[in-house]
C-alpha cells in the first residue's frame, strides 16, 4: 500500500464539472461577448462597404474579423478555454474541425476530378440534325 493520503484541492475538478459562478458573472459574461461579437459584425459590414479601406485587403481583413468573431464564441458561448478541465471539449472541436475539413476537402476534390474526367458533352449526346 501506498502512504500518500490524496487530499482534494479547492481547484481540483472531475471532467465536464465547473467552478460554480454567480448568475451576475454569467450574465456578464455573456452580455461581454454578445457586445464583442456585435462589434466584429458590424465592423465586417463597414469594412466591405467603405471606401476608406484599401480594396485589396478587404478580404484579409474579413477573414481576421471572421476568425476573431469564431474566437469569441468559443470562449464566451462555447466555454472553450486551455484549463485542464477543458481537453475533451478540446479534442472534440479539433475532431469536428477535422471531419468538416475532410468532408469539405473530399466533396471539392472528388467534383474538380470529376470535371477534368467527364468527356465533352458532344461525346455523351450527340447533336441530332
Amino acid at each position: 500500500m501506498s502512504d500518500q493520503t490524496h487530499v482534494r484541492t479547492g481547484h481540483d475538478l472531475a471532467p465536464g464539472e465547473e467552478e460554480q459562478h454567480s448568475v451576475g458573472e454569467r450574465v456578464l459574461g455573456y452580455v461581454v461577448g454578445l457586445g464583442l461579437a456585435l462589434l466584429l459584425t458590424a465592423t465586417s459590414f463597414f469594412i466591405a462597404g467603405t471606401d476608406l479601406v484599401w480594396q485589396p485587403s478587404i478580404p484579409v481583413a474579413l477573414i481576421v474579423l471572421a476568425i476573431a468573431q469564431m474566437g469569441v464564441h468559443l470562449v464566451f458561448f462555447l466555454h472553450i478555454t486551455t484549463g485542464p478541465d477543458n481537453t475533451n471539449n478540446v479534442l472534440a472541436l479539433a475532431f469536428g474541425l477535422l471531419v468538416v475539413f475532410l468532408v469539405v476537402g473530399g466533396t471539392v476534390w472528388i467534383m474538380g476530378h470529376l470535371n477534368a474526367n467527364m468527356p465533352p458533352m458532344d461525346q455523351i449526346m450527340p447533336m441530332r440534325k
